[in-house]
């Protein structure tokens, strides 16, 4: 059996844990950016470090990467000391996504991506067809390669620059608010492509941001900086939300940790019924409530309004969805409370209709999550 530090990712590549060990940074002026740290980020699994401005996280996170020197302790990557590696062939090794990507604006999107396997010797034309695997990989139209950064969109920069970073299949992927740059929706496509991704990959990945909504959504651990460059709590998502350590750790999750909760327990417990459903074709007569109109591929049409037919069309969009299975409770009860009719609307993968459920429906499959903490 390999030890914690030196595993195998999901496909078959060796990857390996982060250690910190007594590390401390204190700047000239005195400021402590990083004080007597202790932490392990697992082999495989996605580490965030969230906290107020100043409170170390990035300084920690390039500490990784040796881009910011410890002023004492180490960090080891597996079993090996980062202070006793080359600082360029460390770098090269480790893929780094940062805001705004970070892209080169002269070069190719193909180029960009294939930077580092060319400095590690790999051919051009060898590292351009990777990239191009790359690039389906993140979720990009291979067709983009020959354009330039700027004939981008941000959400498609970000991508971008996770593609180069893992293009040298790096053991650790470290990111420095990597989706705080774009909007809210965009932000929220690429925090669900990068978990995809890790369930294809497997990387040991330690990620930076302000955001808890995102740390909750991402991490398998998350880490908890406060000011002085020292840690408050390392814990679980649902350990840290339902047991703070802190009065600090209570007050910056936030006063609506039961509601960031939703987002840990998955939609697939949910029970469903058509019992609200009418297909356009029926010639029913109009009903009292408000009912789901779906076409004959079961595709959304709308709510049907109380006491319209079918046939009639009178609907209002249904203005969410969530896929079952796919998604988590909050998605499940965003749409239930978005719905008219107090319904969550489940889809398939492909947004076709599998059922309703109402929001009493709901509280079984949330009970069942949280007695798994509450025990």
């Amino acid at each position: 059996m390999k030890s914690p530090e030196e595993q195998q990712n999901r496909s078959g590549q060796p990857t390996v844990s982060v250690r910190f060990e007594d590390v401390s940074k204190r700047y000239a002026d005195g400021t402590m950016g990083a004080d007597s740290l202790e932490l392990d980020c697992p082999a495989g699994k996605i580490t965030v470090f969230v906290g107020p401005s100043g409170c170390g996280k990035t300084t920690s996170l390039r500490m990784i990467n040796r881009m910011i020197t410890p002023t004492s302790g180490r960090i080891l990557i597996g079993r090996a000391d980062v202070s006793t590696m080359n600082e360029s062939a460390l770098r090269r090794e480790m893929g780094y996504v940062i805001q705004n990507a970070g892209l080169f604006p002269h070069r190719t999107i193909l180029d960009n991506i294939a930077t580092v396997p060319v400095l590690l010797g790999t051919s051009h034309r060898e590292a351009r067809v990777q990239a191009l695997g790359l690039m389906e990989r993140v979720g990009l139209d291979p067709a983009m390669g020959k354009r330039y950064p700027y004939q981008l969109s941000g959400g498609q920069q970000q991508r971008v620059g996770v593609a180069r970073a893992l293009a040298a299949n790096p053991p650790v992927l470290l990111m420095d608010e990597p989706f705080s740059a774009v909007d809210p929706v965009v932000r929220g496509e690429l925090q669900s492509e990068l978990l995809r991704l890790q369930q294809e990959i497997g990387k040991t990945i330690v990620f930076v941001t302000h955001d808890m909504d995102e740390a909750v959504r991402l991490a398998d651990q998350i880490v908890v900086f406060q000011k002085g460059g020292t840690i408050a709590q390392v814990a679980a998502p649902e350990v840290l939300l339902t047991a703070p350590a802190s009065e600090f750790v209570r007050n910056f999750t936030g006063g609506d940790s039961g509601v960031k909760w939703l987002s840990l327990m998955p939609s697939s417990g949910i029970v469903l019924s058509l019992e609200a459903v009418v297909d356009v074709s029926e010639s029913a007569a109009g009903s009292p409530s408000w009912r789901l109109l779906t076409d004959s591929d079961r595709g959304i049409v709308g709510w049907l309004r109380p006491g319209s037919s079918p046939r009639s069309l009178d609907v209002i969009p249904c203005r969410r969805t969530f896929t079952f299975g796919v998604d988590n409770m909050r998605a499940a009860l965003d749409s239930a409370l978005l719905s008219p009719a107090g319904l969550a609307a489940a889809v398939d993968a492909s947004g076709n209709l599998l059922g309703l459920a109402d929001l009493p429906s709901l509280e079984p499959a949330i009970r069942g999550q949280r007695s798994k903490i509450h025990v």
